[in-house]
């Protein structure tokens, strides 16, 4: 027996298994690597169900998570206050009757009443407008800080009552004092992340137009004395639906007008 041919045989043999071996690894290897590249990215994806949207904020921010009080306001922050009968209520809202209404036009627009909250509400330029609500005759505002809103926070607010006649006769407030910065600086998640929770949780429909994305605040904690509150993503869909997710987190927030009360 020629036991060296038979011997190179084997080592043929095995080199040519080799060789197919790592042949079939390597396509392996491609076809995956082409799976990833062919897999649509967020953007894509959004575009095939038509959902669209503008320019982005800033992809990185860094924020901290805030301790807030509620104010309770003072009889001589009430005296201050001119062409208004005022009363305190528990203290921590000022509930006012105007002494002359104000008239609004027709088509009405927040700067109509930016003059009047800068000159007669207490801290009136950290109130932001939000929304009017023909039907309750409202036109709600809320607080701000460092132009981020308390987003449906009944401490932090500011609603006109207006009448049949397209007046305003009195108003609400609350309002929210800063405590202090409750961690060092956390980088936020970008608003397209935020985008992309909301939309695999199937909360962004196909065909939706995102109107705003804007960085605010939300209550996390209700304490005795004090309320914990942190940085939020605010997605604006379709000019009317407002979703929120945690921009720390990246979860959704359930937040819905009247759920973000914090109380003593």
């Amino acid at each position: 027996m020629d036991w060296s041919r038979i011997k190179t045989i084997f080592i043929l043999t095995f080199l040519v298994l080799d060789v197919y071996l790592v042949y079939q690894f390597m396509n392996t290897r491609d076809a995956a690597q082409y799976e990833v590249v062919k897999e649509a990215t967020l953007e894509e994806r959004l575009k095939n169900d038509d959902i669209r949207y503008n320019d982005l904020p800033e992809a990185k921010e860094k924020e901290h998570y805030l301790s807030v009080r509620t104010k309770v306001f003072t009889t001589e922050e009430l005296e201050q206050i001119k062409g208004q009968s005022v009363s305190l209520g528990d203290g921590t809202s000022i509930e006012a009757n105007l002494e002359k209404p104000f008239k609004l036009s027709s088509k009405f627009q927040p700067a109509e009443l930016s003059t009047f909250i800068k000159g007669n509400i207490y801290a009136g330029e950290q109130y932001k407008f939000w929304s009017k609500n023909d039907e309750a005759g409202t036109i709600t505002y809320y607080q701000e800080h460092d132009n981020k809103t308390f987003y449906y926070n009944s401490n932090a607010k500011l609603t006109f009552y207006f009448n049949e006649n397209n007046e305003v006769s009195s108003y609400k407030q609350t309002y929210l004092e800063i405590i202090d910065e409750l961690s060092d600086e956390e980088e936020t998640i970008t608003p397209l992340r935020a985008m992309e929770t909301l939309y695999k949780k199937g909360l962004l429909k196909p065909k939706s137009n995102i109107t705003d994305v804007k960085l605010g605040y939300s209550t996390l904690v209700s304490l005795t004395a004090s309320h914990v509150v942190t940085p939020t993503w605010r997605i604006e869909v379709n000019g009317k639906e407002n979703l929120f997710v945690h921009a720390f987190e990246g979860r959704v927030i359930p937040l819905t007008d009247g759920e973000n009360k914090v109380t003593e």
